[in-house]
């Protein structure tokens, strides 16, 4: 074997190892900068020995293939679905039937019930061969190409063995936020939870948008464990030890009084992980006593899934209003009666789409049972058909659009009408909207009543009419004052200085959320390069796929939007991105993740992410043991609190809290070096 050959198999190694510790083990061994470096690695090693390319190759987690359709798997043994319990009477009925049908007082295995996909993985001499979903229990969909995207599914065992190991595939919390502030900003329907994201997204023909989609798994069970261990505690061991992620969280119980408290327990902690779950699962200990339980037609006796009560309202549907997004979308929103839910009182609740209505049969005037998906986005679950009166209307959607009354049109692959009239007001109001918005060029003062008020007495129709407005004009408007139009005026100059990313961002693109633009003005540094661009070039950057790529092009190619960008130019924004400090300079914050908590007295939350960015810093949502800072302001809360157990519980962890003194002393060092 050549020393080359030999090289690649010890980075393929290493590679496998560093996700190991990364993704079982909670442990990373190395920065995010050098791993990515031993990958760019390995990837260029093989694109120059195609040869030595291997399915199992850490390289093969991109994706790339494009399906037409998903074959269709017949399961070795049943994926059957667990039997349900809502109260502590289910799980005594439970407790009791496994005492009479065994003989003994088993022990229990409680673990956690992940809202995700059920997923099967084949593996043949330790080789990921075939990835399937549950389907119908007996039959179920080849989403092998899509699941290999996921990290933390090994392609290769750290064992050679040939076996079935099952789990759940899904999005966690901060991936799901992720992905539906970029489907917000590229004005595309938002998923309802992170389950949905998950089956959507493993669902997908094309791997390389599975891959951008950041998917976890979890495993929880070996389908066929004989010969390898004699109960689900060995299980979990196992798993762990062939290389697989299990949920840590799992606990076994001698009596069904502790499963219940692991319940109550599971119940407490519930909203501080980091991924959804909907209840807890209890199995019972000893395999052998599986077999002597067996199962029914549907479900093993020798399981049970406690599920959590999502908290519910009725409330009855006022009317239905339909809103256009800056990319012409036409989504529907139903209005109803306030009602207090999940701490809050809602008033409107998403219908996402018109397909959604027609479902579930939603009409004007019915009362509905509302809840929070994932605990954040108000929807309708169902309707109370037996409450009806005849009073209802059934709701049809439009024809035509309702701000401008051109012709709706329902784009092939997807379910929103949307309006494609550029000259739509209520699309250009969006777009103004979102061009001085916090994540694009942050204009201080201009907020979306403002921004409303002056497209409608004319002072502006297009971006760069942000930039001609006076101090006049401004003052001519209701409560507007000398001082506030001068504010409105000086932060509308100092956007000027907003890096590339942020113009870009700013611009609208379909497609191009924040992540895209950050990734797209340093791959081409000039907004002139990036408009030269071919789908080739655009798609050699990465999280940019072919629907992205040719939104850009689009976008360049229209005359009016080459107007426009030549004006901003003119106005002085920046099209350049200098890359030299984060590539050159040693930050404090260079490969780190922060959280930040609590309020700071001297920077806004934005302008401090910005600062972290910058210096190559990651700024998180969530803390975790990845964690490498939080920055605690006043009223830190349950952020701070999750990082003191953290250092309490796992000492060793990178995990530094910072005052908002010491934080800004790290970025004031950073600018004198």
């Amino acid at each position: 074997m050549s020393d080359v050959l030999v090289h690649i198999h010890e980075l393929r190694d290493r590679i496998r190892d560093l996700d190991y510790h990364y993704h079982v083990l909670d442990q990373p061994l190395v920065s995010d900068k050098e791993y990515d470096r031993l990958f760019r690695e390995l990837v260029q090693l093989e694109k120059e020995h195609p040869e030595s390319v291997t399915q199992d190759s850490p390289t093969q987690r991109v994706g790339g293939v494009i399906l037409e359709g998903f074959q269709k798997v017949t399961h070795q043994m049943p994926m059957l679905s667990l039997a349900n319990a809502f109260s502590e009477q289910d799980l005594l009925d439970f407790d009791k039937r496994v005492k009479e049908l065994t003989g003994v007082a088993p022990t229990y295995v409680c673990e956690l019930k992940i809202d995700g996909l059920a997923t099967s993985l084949v593996y043949e001499d330790g080789i990921l061969v075939r990835g399937a979903t549950r389907g119908d229990g007996v039959t179920g969909e080849d989403i092998t190409e899509g699941l290999k995207t996921v990290r933390a599914i090994p392609l290769r065992l750290r064992e050679p063995l040939t076996l079935e190991v099952r789990g759940e595939s899904y999005m966690p919390r901060q991936a799901f936020e992720r992905l539906n502030s970029e489907r917000q900003s590229a004005g595309e329907p938002l998923f309802a939870n992170p389950r949905n994201a998950a089956s959507g997204s493993l669902r997908q023909l094309d791997s390389t948008l599975v891959a951008k989609r950041q998917l976890s798994f979890f495993a929880y069970t070996l389908a066929s464990p004989e010969g390898l261990v004699g109960s689900q505690r060995e299980a979990l061991v196992r798993m762990a030890e062939m290389g697989f992620p299990v949920n840590p969280k799992w606990r076994q119980c001698s009596s069904i009084a502790e499963v219940m408290d692991y319940i109550r327990w599971a119940e407490s902690v519930r909203a501080t992980l980091g991924y959804d779950i909907d209840g807890a699962v209890i199995k019972v200990n000893d395999f052998s006593l599986h077999k002597v339980l067996g199962t029914t037609a549907k479900s093993p006796r020798f399981a049970i899934a406690f599920k959590f009560a999502a908290e519910q309202a009725e409330s009855r549907i006022l009317m239905i209003e339909l809103n256009v997004g800056r990319t012409g979308a036409v989504a529907p929103t139903a209005v109803i009666e306030p009602v207090p839910l999940a701490g809050t009182t809602v008033s409107r609740a998403t219908l996402h789409n018109e397909d959604f209505i027609r479902e579930k049969d939603i009409r004007i005037g019915d009362l509905v049972i509302v809840q929070k998906a994932g605990d954040i986005i108000p929807e309708i679950v169902s309707v109370v058909t037996a409450a009806r009166t005849g009073k209802e209307e059934v709701f049809v959607m439009p024809e035509r659009c309702p701000a401008c009354d051109a012709k709706l049109v329902r784009i092939e692959g997807e379910v929103a009408l949307r309006c494609i009239n550029e000259s739509c007001p209520a699309k250009r109001v969006e777009q103004l909207i979102h061009f001085v918005s916090r994540g694009a060029m942050n204009v201080d003062g201009l907020g979306e009543a403002l921004v409303e008020t002056l497209f409608e007495a004319g002072l502006i129709q297009e971006i760069p009419d942000f930039y001609y407005l006076t101090k006049e004009q401004l003052m001519g408007l209701e409560r507007m004052g000398e001082k506030s139009a001068s504010n409105v005026l000086d932060a509308l100059e100092e956007s000027k200085k907003q890096p590339f990313e942020r113009l870009l961002f700013g611009l609208g693109i379909r497609h191009v959320g924040e992540k895209a633009a950050q990734m797209l003005s340093r791959h081409f540094q000039h907004l002139d390069r990036l408009k030269e661009a071919t789908l080739a070039d655009l798609l050699e950057v990465n999280d940019v796929g072919p629907k992205m790529a040719e939104s850009i092009m689009h976008f360049f190619s229209d005359s009016a939007n080459q107007r426009m960008v030549e004006q901003l130019r003119t106005i002085g924004l920046r099209f350049d991105t200098d890359l030299s400090k984060i590539e050159t300079a040693e930050f404090p914050f260079s490969g780190k993740v922060v959280v930040l908590t609590g309020t700071l007295a001297a920077l806004t939350r934005q302008d401090a992410q910005d600062r972290i960015v910058a210096q190559g810093g990651k700024v998180s949502s969530s803390v975790s043991k990845k964690t490498h800072y939080v920055v605690a302001g006043e009223s830190a809360g349950s952020k701070l609190e999750k990082a003191e157990q953290i250092l309490r519980e796992t000492p060793d962890v990178p995990l530094r809290i910072l005052s908002e003194e010491e934080f800004l002393k790290m970025l004031e060092a950073s600018r004198s070096e």
